[in-house]
């Protein structure tokens, strides 16, 4: 996949960047479909409890097999499919029992590949596989922190953990973020990189694209009155101090994770500032 810089026939294609759209598909599959409403950052009262949330195309949500629980089940590959709610591509399976299911497409994964969870997997791309069986070194994507709850790690566009070590009923993994980490060695991960690796390149070139989804204007709180924000008021362009949330939480490097958290003792190194 590679990245395109469009001819500044208008204003808004003049500094827009887009990747090659690698879908065989452009019509999803109805079954797997499921109404998405959309809040618009309001309540049930109609009260706007999150601004700067509205608008946007419709979309439909598609029901992701984060779980991969078809053990010793053969499937193959339908179509690779753009989703609107993710990042990275979907890939659309027909397993040999007649079910069929959307998984996370891992780059590579072609249309007719045959993949298979479990066991009996090998570690080819696009296989689930329990991490006591994943071969040291191996990227994997779609990683379970507890076993049978589904994928919570590595799970956006072109991202990867890498099997460092296994000892007793942990293995250790690298995240994207940098944060090595201890998981149970039961838990199930998905050998491959994920797809659309250069999604983060892409440039809108224009305001309305964030319209379409779904994000208002944002105001910035310097802009804004003391009354509506810490860093408001002031003659003037003033930086406001120091930079901080709205309910008055710092940013830039304030740590907000609690120091006595019961996952904290399966992290060895922490992610890389």
């Amino acid at each position: 996949m590679a990245t395109r810089k469009l001819k500044p026939t208008t204003p808004g294609q003049r500094f827009k960047v887009v990747t090659s759209f690698d879908i065989t598909s452009s019509s999803p599959e109805k079954s797997l479909l499921v109404v998405n409403k959309r809040s618009g950052g309001r309540n049930k009262d109609g009260k706007m409890t999150m601004r700067y949330i509205g608008g946007g195309h419709k979309k439909k949500y598609r029901v992701i097999d984060f779980k991969r629980q078809k053990m010793d089940i053969p499937g193959i590959v339908k179509a690779i499919e753009y989703d609107p709610n993710r990042s990275a591509r979907i890939a659309l399976i027909y397993y040999s029992d007649g079910e069929k299911s959307y998984i996370l497409c891992p780059k590579g994964l072609k249309v007719n590949d045959k993949i298979i969870s479990g066991k009996k997997a090998n570690p080819d791309l696009g296989n689930a596989m329990f991490l006591t069986d994943i071969p040291l070194g191996t990227a994997v994507h779609n990683v379970e922190l507890k076993p049978g709850k589904g994928g919570e790690l590595a799970r956006s566009a072109g991202s990867f953990a890498t099997l460092v070590a296994r000892e007793g009923k942990y293995v250790t993994l690298k995240l994207p973020s940098g944060e090595i980490r201890m998981i149970l060695s039961s838990c199930l991960a998905t050998i491959g990189t994920l797809s659309n690796a250069e999604n983060n390149l892409q440039k809108s070139g224009k305001a309305g694209r964030s319209r379409w989804l779904g994000r208002r204007p944002r105001t910035r709180g310097v802009a804004m009155n003391p009354v509506d924000h810490p860093m408001g008021g002031g003659e003037g362009k003033s930086s406001g101090g120091h930079p901080r949330s709205r309910t008055g939480v710092p940013a830039k490097g304030y740590k907000t994770r609690k120091k006595k958290k019961a996952s904290n003792k399966f992290i060895i190194e922490r992610r890389k500032k």
